[in-house]
């Protein structure tokens, strides 16, 4: 029986570290991750967890002192935000090509410049080739539930990589909700006890790290980096599946919503998924077959099972709330189109580019998406597949 609760999104991530109880957190506020930290850090001073709590003068250094408590065959977290992220950058490749499954709480925000402090997922999405697994979490339940996760997946020995709990910075993450925790024993159990092969205090076994690695094993480390994120795929489904004995609720790679017969759809993440499963609903109402897919697992991307989902449509939309500034469309509309290319399958895509800088998206807005794509199939072609949603000056 679970324990009712209402939190915040930071609250519930603060939570579930309370309960996995790691050996070490290193971090450094920024908006709008900071309360992640500062709930941690009452509960280090009270006693509830014994968790030693690294305060340090910069997000570099945050990554750095996980990478070497990690290394130290430590249980390590941490949480940050957009430039937070940025200023780790140096050290977050580090990390994942260590091997070292670091959880990390990404609370998604909008990368300088100019400053905003608000959310877009353009931290997430620079980050995206980094090697550290990526979960996306619709909600705060989500949120909580993809951390309580993260250790059992990051620390598999066919993963052994660091991996991020993404959610929407304030949209979420300050936004008190209706929860469900589950009971400390029930998580502690659930998450194990970490027990590294390799560390650096194993009297047994003295060894040496760093990230040094020249020409002649470079290749074949990254190739095995490459690897560990196909494994991770069959490990999440794997931890996912237990988590629905323990809990009842199921988690996927992603989650389709009313496709069974869905004609015309939304791809899209984090908290917009709520809004467009609203906006589903309402034009289903008035007979339009309407369907969302949801994508909770961002890296390693789900190209064949996405294809799969969209193979009836008859238009899809796939939505980005961060420009790649490329000309040809933003990530997660690059990688469903690969997926559809490769499963060889011709169903009309259009990508649009929205909710930059915590500019909001409403239903009215997607509805507006909805009957772009109805005008689609029935022309049965796109005319113009890079859009944007929700700014001024276009038509």
């Amino acid at each position: 029986m679970g324990i009712r609760e209402r939190l915040s999104g930071n609250e519930a991530i603060a939570t579930a570290m309370k309960q996995i109880n790691p050996d070490v957190v290193a971090a450094f506020p920024i908006t709008p991750s900071t309360e992640i930290p500062q709930y941690f850090s009452t509960f280090v001073n009270n006693g509830t967890v014994d968790t030693e709590f690294v305060a340090v003068e910069s997000e570099h250094s945050a990554m750095s002192a996980c990478i070497g408590s990690e290394a130290a065959g430590a249980r390590t977290m941490t949480a940050t935000s957009a430039n937070g992220l940025s200023l780790m950058w140096e050290m977050i490749y580090i990390a994942s090509s260590l091997r070292l499954p670091i959880v990390m709480s990404l609370v998604n925000r909008a990368v300088s410049g100019p400053l905003n402090i608000h959310n877009d997922h353009s931290d997430a999405m620079g980050a995206r080739d980094s090697g550290w697994i990526q979960l996306f979490s619709e909600n705060n339940q989500e949120a909580y539930d993809n951390f309580i996760m993260a250790n059992r997946i990051a620390e598999h020995e066919d993963v052994l990589l660091p991996l991020m709990v993404c959610q929407d910075g304030f949209i979420t993450s300050h936004s008190i909700e209706n929860i469900e925790l589950i009971e400390d024993d029930k998580v502690k159990n659930f998450v194990g006890k970490y027990e590294p092969k390799h560390y650096l205090l194993n009297d047994k076994e003295p060894m040496a790290i760093g990230p040094l690695d020249l020409q002649a094993y470079l290749f074949e480390h990254k190739r095995q980096q490459a690897e560990a994120m196909k494994n991770a795929k069959k490990v999440i489904l794997e931890v996912s599946k237990d988590f629905e004995k323990m809990t009842g609720r199921k988690y996927g790679l992603f989650e389709e919503y009313k496709m069974e017969d869905a004609e015309v759809a939304i791809v899209c993440m984090n908290s917009t998924a709520g809004t467009a499963k609203f906006t589903a609903d309402k034009l289903r109402s008035n007979g339009i077959k309407a369907g969302v897919v949801k994508i909770r697992v961002f890296r390693p991307f789900p190209t064949t099972e996405v294809a799969e989902a969209l193979k009836n449509l008859k238009a899809v939309a796939i939505l980005d709330k961060s420009d790649s500034l490329n000309a040809a469309g933003g990530a997660l509309y690059e990688d469903v189109v690969a997926g559809l290319y490769q499963g060889k399958l011709n169903v009309p895509a259009v990508n649009y580019i929205y909710g930059i800088g915590g500019r909001d998206t409403k239903p009215d807005d997607l509805e507006k998406v909805y009957n772009d794509l109805l005008e689609i199939a029935k022309a049965g072609k796109v005319e113009n597949p890079y859009r944007y949603l929700g700014v001024r000056g276009d038509n």
